[in-house]
């Protein structure tokens, strides 16, 4: 894995990054929520005007210009290379972590109902952020995980019923 994020913006343009080369950006903070970035003798103003952090999907603003970007980190494009999708006979119990990592966020309760693809909780592991989702229409039986909690490969985060 070459660390590479996917990102889409207006639901028209793809780009594919890698982690090195976004490091290698000159961006600087200037104040809350705005940089000043500089690329190729270029300047740039930007602003993160609005963020839905589980979604992966921002709203930005470059130079006056309103942008929406959604960006599929490591995990996404990997799960998407694989072809990675369940069957419909295949009835998944349980969402185990799929790497050692830290429990960032979770965004689910126990009793909820949630539906296939919904955002329950952020694993950052290797320096990068995964967002895991439900597999399935289901009721949130048991959270074993616990924000801020240092979890193995393959250890059990969540039930479902």
């Amino acid at each position: 894995m070459e660390n590479k994020l996917k990102v889409k913006v207006n639901d028209e343009f793809d780009f594919e990054f890698t982690r090195k080369e976004i490091e290698g950006l000159d961006a600087h903070a200037v104040e809350n929520e705005r940089y000043h970035i500089l690329e190729n003798r270029q300047s740039y103003r930007g602003q993160l005007v609005k963020s839905d952090y589980l979604n992966q999907h921002y709203s930005v603003k470059i130079n006056g210009n309103h942008y929406q970007v959604d960006i599929a980190n490591e995990l996404d494009l990997l799960i998407e290379d694989m072809g990675m999708e369940l069957d419909s006979a295949q009835q998944v119990n349980e969402i185990k972590a799929p790497m050692p990592g830290l429990i960032l966020e979770i965004s689910a309760k126990e009793g909820q109902e949630v539906k296939e693809g919904d955002y329950i909780l952020v694993l950052e592991a290797m320096k990068m952020e995964n967002a895991i989702t439900a597999p399935r229409d289901a009721v949130i039986k048991k959270i074993t995980a616990k924000k801020g909690e240092t979890v193995e490969k393959n250890q059990v985060l969540i039930e479902l019923e």
